[in-house]
């Protein structure tokens, strides 16, 4: 079978190929541009192999280098999907933290009126202990008493009623804390991560300007 030596000035579409290959291919920098240039050497050696042995040991030579850049573009693809796969994950914390920001604002703000509703609640009482006094000067005392016997016990309950408004916004307050707390060590580790996606990108981009032996 007759064999056409090719040269690579003859190759249609040489050089954008050769760099869309090896931007495929390059993935965290392992020697594949050593095997691009392995194989594009065994190619070349392969059009002007002079013997059938001669081709077929070079043609077995590609298969393998082959082989390893399809090992590594694949590698380079799980890395990809995995980088996306994280992102997605962070997006979606931002956005719990988003929705659990939005929550901790809305019961502060219950809170909120639950205090000025025990302030309220003090002041009746204060009208109650007032009103009280004045009932004391009454005749009737039997109705007197039992008037400052309902007033004690609502005003017990009031009392409890702001003890229990006050719980709350203490614990409110802390979960609000530990949320703040979060939401800052969530904005380091994605800075750090951004960090060092800057780093790796200006290493990879570095090995690939740099002019090679």
């Amino acid at each position: 079978m007759e064999r056409i030596a090719l040269r690579p000035e003859n190759w249609p579409g040489t050089a954008d190929e050769v760099i869309r290959k090896r931007l495929l291919i390059d993935g965290d920098g392992a020697g594949d541009d050593r095997r691009i240039n392995l194989l594009v050497k065994s190619f070349i050696k392969w059009c002007n192999s002079g013997s059938q042995e001669e081709g077929y040991s070079q043609y077995q030579r590609m298969l393998s280098t082959l082989s390893q850049c399809e090992f590594s573009m694949g590698k380079t693809l799980l890395v990809y999907d995995m980088n996306l796969r994280e992102m997605e994950n962070y997006e979606k914390i931002y956005k719990e933290i988003e929705c659990s920001i939005a929550g901790a604002h809305e019961k502060i703000a219950e809170c909120k009126k639950q205090i000025l509703q025990a302030k309220r609640i003090r002041k009746n009482r204060q009208e109650y202990d007032a009103l009280a006094k004045v009932i004391q000067h009454h005749p009737d005392r039997h109705e007197t008493l039992k008037e400052l016997e309902a007033l004690g016990k609502e005003l017990e309950h009031l009392s409890h009623i702001k003890e229990s408004v006050e719980d709350k916004l203490e614990l409110r307050r802390k979960q609000f804390h530990v949320l703040l707390s979060t939401i800052h060590e969530l904005q380091q580790t994605l800075e750090n991560d951004e960090k060092l996606s800057e780093v790796e990108e200006a290493q990879e981009t570095s090995m690939e300007t740099d002019p090679k032996p």
